[in-house]
Formats: C-alpha cells, sequence, structure tokens
C-alpha cells in the first residue's frame, strides 16, 4: 500500500485516470493529492462513508477532485 500522499491518491483513481494522472508532471500530481486529502479532510459525507468503506471514500474523494479539475 502506498504511503505518500500522491501514491495514496493513485491509489485511489480508477485505472482510467489513474494512468492518465500518472503521466503528468510531479507537480501537478503532488498539486491534486493534496486537494484530494483536503477533500478527505472537510468533507463530512465522506467520513460517514469513510466509515463504512475507507476505499469508497478514497475514490469518492478522488473523483471529486478530478471532476473540479476538469471544470
Amino acid at each position: 500500500m502506498a504511503t505518500d500522499p500522491v501514491g495514496r491518491f493513485l491509489t485511489a483513481l480508477d485505472p482510467h485516470h489513474r494512468e492518465a494522472v500518472g503521466g503528468r508532471p510531479r507537480e501537478e500530481q503532488e498539486r491534486l493529492a493534496a486537494a484530494w486529502e483536503r477533500e478527505l479532510e472537510s468533507d463530512t459525507e465522506l467520513d460517514s462513508l469513510d466509515e463504512l468503506s475507507p476505499s469508497a471514500a478514497e475514490s469518492e474523494a478522488a473523483r471529486r477532485v478530478l471532476e473540479r479539475e476538469r471544470g
């Protein structure tokens, strides 16, 4: 299991997005991973989901970050 934020973020992504984000510059990956961590920390709905399934909460947060990225 990845322990650094970028590795954890990439793991939370679906395979298609993981490949796309994995090909981006490291700085961009770090920025997205930081946004993902903020999403996990700040969203109370994800707290409830995290109690049921931590990986589902991480995946949902990753999906939200990428949606915002696309605008």
